[in-house]
């Protein structure tokens, strides 16, 4: 495998360089996970099933910066290939549903006989235990059944399925690298590896904080659409405007509620922001006076007033948004063929070791006979697993 200590000299590699994550998932939660990573310098090898390269609805953008391999587990000389990869790798990801990769012989139990120090991650919908720990699911399900999606939608309206994954995304992907970066921190102090229990309903739970802090608060149940911070008040709402486009509000604090109302020459509407008897016409009253004008009017309007709000942009808005490409959030990059598209950049920005995007996504087991070679594996060797189905 590649030489670690010539990695990590270079900065420029990002903090994560001279890691080596192998990577088993698919779809989304776990390659997200690994493409966090591999951003960040991490060397990401997914390790890919022959079998499910024709299968459509794989994200192509969680892909980049990874070497990809085709392995059969299946077979015991797959399974060698695999044994011989982790006995050097840092971490291994997988998504399976639970026993899964006991039944491959790749679990944990199995793995740390062969490298006591490796970090295994397992991301599943309900988690390794509990009562629905056997139930398939997608996101909706675990945004279901941790109480999210109870809370999205309009009052008196059914429950809307977010038009992004935040089950997938969120509950796991990112709880995920969390989980993985904290038992680093920790092998470096203990010198010992560990298992990673990530359950995605686990992940939207804790999304409920505040959600929970204002039920303890108020006492009264939290209702779609109808709290502090989800359309109950005028002060944090979306309005549409003449031009049926959308603007939204976020002024919490009293100062920038009077802020506003002094802006729109609105002074007696100043008191009302938490009046229970008023709320409703209130809140009637601003989407009458913001339907009065275009959105590039109401711009104007606001320009330079230290007032909280903001556009509500369509996807394809957001990849021109000014704001999003100077941050380097909407870059162009090439694809395989020479093709340029746009991808999303990297979020969290260091100082001294920045992430980076070094390369395109990769199609199904591109990297496999090279890796191989690293192994020491002969042309002959690979020839020899193709030929049996092995890669």
């Amino acid at each position: 495998m590649q030489d670690k200590e010539s990695m990590a000299e270079n900065p420029n590699h990002g903090a994560l360089s001279g890691l080596t994550v192998l990577d088993l998932s698919r779809l989304l939660p776990g390659p997200f996970c690994s493409m966090i990573l591999a951003d960040h310098g991490a060397r990401v090898i997914m390790i890919e099933d022959r079998r499910f390269e024709s299968e459509s609805g794989f994200p192509e953008l969680p892909m980049r910066n990874k070497e990809h391999m085709c392995l059969n587990l299946k077979s015991e000389q797959g399974k060698a290939v695999f044994f011989k990869m982790v006995k050097t790798a840092d971490v291994v990801l997988e998504g399976f549903r639970p026993g899964v990769v006991k039944k491959l012989g790749v679990d944990y139990e199995s793995i740390k006989k062969i490298n006591p120090g490796i970090i295994y991650c397992a991301i599943t919908g309900y988690g390794q235990t509990g009562p629905l720990k056997d139930r398939p699911g997608h996101d909706v399900n675990y945004l279901g059944e941790s109480g999210l999606l109870s809370l999205i939608g309009e009052a008196d309206s059914p429950p809307s399925i977010p038009g992004f994954q935040v089950a997938d995304l969120a509950g796991g992907g990112m709880n995920a690298v969390i989980g993985i970066l904290l038992a680093l921190h920790a092998r470096n102090r203990n010198g010992q590896g560990q298992y990673i229990d990530i359950s995605m309903t686990d992940g939207c739970a804790s999304l409920l904080t505040l959600a929970l802090d204002f039920r303890q608060m108020s006492g009264q149940p939290i209702t779609r659409s109808d709290s502090i911070l989800s359309h109950r008040f005028a002060f944090y709402n979306t309005y549409e405007t003449k031009d049926h486009k959308y603007l939204s509000l976020g002024c919490l604090e009293f100062r920038f509620w009077k802020k506003l109302c002094e802006c729109l020459n609105k002074d007696e509407w100043i008191g009302l922001q938490f009046d229970e008897n008023r709320k409703d016409d209130l809140i009637n009253d601003m989407r009458t006076l913001f339907r009065s004008k275009n959105l590039d009017e109401w711009e104007k309007t606001f320009e330079g007033k230290d007032i909280c709000w903001g556009i509500v942009k369509s996807l394809d808005e957001a990849l021109s948004h000014p704001l999003l490409i100077e941050r380097d959030m909407i870059v162009d990059h090439d694809r395989e063929g020479g093709v340029k598209k746009k991808t999303l950049g990297i979020p969290v920005k260091l100082s001294q070791t920045p992430g980076s995007i070094r390369r395109s996504p990769a199609s199904f087991g591109k990297d496999t006979e090279s890796i191989l070679g690293e192994l020491g594996y002969s042309q002959t060797d690979i020839r020899a697993f193709i030929q049996q189905g092995i890669v």
